[in-house]
């Protein structure tokens, strides 16, 4: 299948930005993330969406942190066979509000739905739907109509009432003898860092940017110290907050301390995060759904207000996720 990257267009930070942003953004000056439109869960029960091999796509790009988690876990469970994906290109079209295109598919249109761009989708599944339209998004292929686009508890899901799906010996990711401690953990990785950097670099007041900029880098010493002699976030066990934290430190580097201006440390700066997102990036299922060169591109071209002309960055060396580290015993 051919695969072209659409052309970066001057100006289409402005024209995609503008449209949404005052929407998202407090009296203060401070960003307020979008409430998700379809949160129906997956279960068994009346009411919930069914739990079918086959039955959904998952709509994601590599540049996005909360769809890249999906592909993480997706990939360890081996859900690949049950849950089929579809991607959009990381650099937003030129357009009146804030959408993602299929350009990367032939003829810049998905094969399976059919469509062009994510609003199609999204207004399909809802005509009155005034919010921005953003993956993931996983659409039911029976209706064609997008049923759940709740990343925050997207894995929860995979992990739990799609186990009849899950591989032999898939790792058990959000393991029911300490799924409260989990999600409190999550709850703070979702405030703290993987939403704290978008708090940063869409503060709309330097008072709102250096409350939300103190808040990330407190969360990363924090961190930093409880992955001290561990392996993971919860010892030698590899569970879902690993996934959540890990899309984050990803880009952290190539993009949020440059383009959001969280600038006090890059994560290379940091001995324990560094020597543990590395070690994560070994594991396949987070190496292969991970994009440098894409995450570079969305965050440079579409959410740098002062990137005119869509410079792309040549650097950081990548080559560093690679090196040696010394492991935890």
């Amino acid at each position: 299948m051919k695969r072209t990257t659409e052309s970066v267009l001057k100006g289409v930070f402005s024209v995609t930005y503008e449209s949404w942003f005052k929407s998202e953004t407090s009296g203060t000056g401070a960003f307020v993330r979008q409430k998700n439109r379809f949160t129906t869960p997956f279960g068994k029960r009346e009411g919930e969406l069914p739990v079918e091999a086959g039955r959904y796509l998952l709509i994601w790009t590599q540049a996005c942190p909360w769809a890249h988690r999906q592909m993480i876990v997706r990939s360890l469970l081996g859900l690949e066979d049950v849950i089929s994906v579809g991607m959009v290109d990381p650099i937003r079209p030129k357009s009146e509000f804030s959408d993602w295109a299929f350009t990367l598919d032939e003829n810049g249109e998905d094969p399976v739905l059919k469509v062009k761009r994510l609003s199609e989708l999204y207004l399909r599944s809802d005509p009155e739907y005034k919010g921005r339209f953003t993956v993931p998004a996983v659409v039911d292929l029976q209706s064609g109509k997008i049923v759940n686009n709740d990343y925050f508890n997207l894995t929860y899901y995979w992990e739990t009432v799609w186990s009849d799906f899950h591989k032999p010996n898939a790792p058990e990711l959000f393991p029911a003898d300490s799924r409260e401690d989990i999600a409190a953990l999550n709850d703070i990785i979702f405030n703290d860092i993987n939403n704290g950097v978008y708090k940063t670099g869409f503060a709309a007041t330097q008072a709102e940017y250096e409350a939300a900029y103190d808040v990330v880098f407190k969360r990363l010493d924090w961190l930093e110290e409880r992955l001290s002699g561990k392996q993971y976030l919860f010892g030698d066990r590899l569970t879902d907050s690993d996934v959540r934290l890990y899309v984050t430190l990803a880009r952290f580097d190539v993009a949020y301390y440059n383009v959001f201006r969280v600038n006090r440390n890059r994560i290379k700066e940091f001995p324990n995060l560094w020597r543990y997102a590395r070690s994560l990036y070994r594991i396949p299922s987070f190496c292969e759904t991970t994009n440098f060169e894409a995450i570079k591109k969305h965050y440079h071209v579409c959410c740098d207000p002062g990137n005119e002309f869509g410079i792309v960055p040549k650097g950081p060396d990548l080559s560093v996720w690679s090196e040696p580290y010394e492991a935890v015993v």
